[in-house]
């Protein structure tokens, strides 16, 4: 599936497009700045990062001393906060994915979530917190009723939805079955006319290499910057 010219500008700044979409139910917002609810995801979002005024928004919505995050801003603190640390990424967008269902991925429900945390803890995708599966779907594989891999939604600014969580246990990696996940969450998400995405770390070459020769395509480098009050 591919995005005409210009359509894509929401994934500019997916996080601040999703808290005022689909996600607003899991928005906490003071003027020029929003952020998730802490226990659904830890990223934050601003108009306008070179607006001194949305920093001024942010330090009245987040309590003295908790970590901000913010994404794709290069860096670039506001009047009064630093740079906590920094790490590189890139996003990637669909163009030429075959998406198609998986019948033996199953649905994972809130009953579900400490066994996702585990398989979490021990793959380390990226943030996944204990409301995080209310976000979109989540599809796993089991193995002898243990889950070993998942993906799902997380970001969804208009038109577009984020494929995030992609993990295998590592006893049963070389299999497919984050290429069949990938397939099964991108299914649904074209189901409803949406266009997948998704990011991963720039050092990630391996995954970079197996998204791309799945039909995702580099869209742009991003950063995953923690913020701090100066």
């Amino acid at each position: 599936m591919t995005t005409s010219l210009g359509s894509d500008r929401a994934l500019d700044s997916p996080a601040w497009h999703s808290l005022h979409g689909e996600h607003a139910r899991f928005a906490q917002v003071h003027g020029r700045a929003a952020r998730y609810h802490s226990d659904v995801s830890p990223f934050h979002a601003l108009a306008d990062p070179d607006d001194p005024r949305s920093w001024d928004d942010l330090a009245a919505l987040v309590p003295p001393g908790e970590p901000v995050v913010l994404a794709g801003f290069g860096e670039r603190p506001g009047p009064g906060w630093q740079v906590a640390h920094s790490g590189a990424g890139v996003q990637l967008i669909d163009v030429a994915l075959r998406a198609e269902p998986d019948p033996e991925a199953v649905v994972l429900t809130a009953e579900d979530v400490p066994e996702i945390l585990d398989l979490i803890g021990r793959t380390q995708p990226g943030p996944y917190l204990r409301r995080t599966i209310e976000l979109g779907t989540y599809l796993g594989l089991r193995h002898r009723g243990d889950l070993i891999a998942m993906a799902g939604e997380r970001l969804r600014p208009p038109g577009f939805t984020e494929i995030s969580a992609v993990c295998t246990d590592p006893a049963h990696r070389g299999r497919g079955l984050a290429t069949r996940l990938i397939r099964a969450v991108a299914a649904g998400i074209r189901s409803r006319g949406e266009t997948p995405f998704l990011h991963t770390g720039a050092a990630n070459t391996g995954a970079i290499r197996l998204y791309e020769k799945l039909g995702f395509e580099l869209r742009r480098t991003v950063d995953f910057t923690a913020y701090q009050r100066a």
